[in-house]
């Protein structure tokens, strides 16, 4: 490194330690002096883990279903959310809870990439099967009282003049 203007003195002089005047210290005053770096803050959750609309899914039958895949077992059933970003899924944002199906374990490793896909199963035919997924759930969900029913919270339409 190039320095352009000289170095200027300094005002005060550096301050003198005990180490430095050559005196003993004890341990105990020794760690004293020594700061261990600030702890990190643990992140926050953003919301609850455990909503009612995930815990309705325990014990429910898998509604995604893909042919060969599914292990059809209601004790393996979970929330699956979207993994499309139309539906609000980001670089660390999960979809909301009115964007998942209800899917076993299997079904549910196939749609998050943990499975490979068969040959038999188009990507298309997979968007198509867990968006039917999602309206099957958002039915048992609004017979369950989960998500209001959707003809008695839409506005009637009205013409503006």
């Amino acid at each position: 490194m190039m320095r352009r203007s000289p170095m200027k003195p300094s005002t005060t002089p550096m301050k003198r330690t005990a180490f430095a005047r050559g005196e003993r210290i004890e341990a105990r005053e020794v760690s004293k002096l020594r700061t261990s770096p600030a702890r990190k803050a643990k992140m926050k959750s953003k919301g609850p883990r455990m909503t009612p609309i995930r815990r309705a899914a325990q014990g429910q039958d898998c509604t995604l279903q893909f042919p060969g895949v599914c292990n059809f077992d209601p004790a393996t059933t979970v929330l699956c959310h979207s993994n499309y970003l139309a539906d609000g899924k980001g670089m660390g944002l999960k979809a909301p809870d009115t964007a998942a199906a209800f899917g076993c374990s299997a079904c549910h490793d196939l749609l998050d990439g943990r499975r490979p896909r068969p040959a038999e199963i188009s990507l298309l035919a997979m968007e198509g099967a867990f968006y039917r997924a999602v309206r099957l759930t958002h039915e048992i969900l609004k017979r369950k009282g989960l998500l209001p029913n959707a003809a008695a919270t839409q506005q009637p339409y009205t013409e503006h003049s």
